[in-house]
């Protein structure tokens, strides 16, 4: 199994993801095989950061959104 950090994309009414080619390449993948994929979607706080005033760190703040989600 090979971890792949993509981006989703727009796709008509859907949302598509695209194996990159090395992936497919390594992983002998070819059209029309099946696949399994695992979904884990990555949060992207950094946008957040200066937007509000507080005492804690960035990482302290990123740290306490994650807990319960291991």
């Amino acid at each position: 199994m090979k971890r792949v950090e993509i981006v989703a994309r727009r796709w008509g009414d859907s949302i598509a993801i695209i194996i990159p080619r090395e992936v497919t390449r390594t992983e002998r993948i070819r059209p029309n095989d099946r696949v399994s994929v695992i979904i884990e979607k990555e949060d992207d706080l950094s946008d957040l950061f200066g937007k509000f005033k507080t005492k804690k760190s960035p990482q302290e703040l990123k740290d306490e959104s994650r807990k319960g989600w291991e």
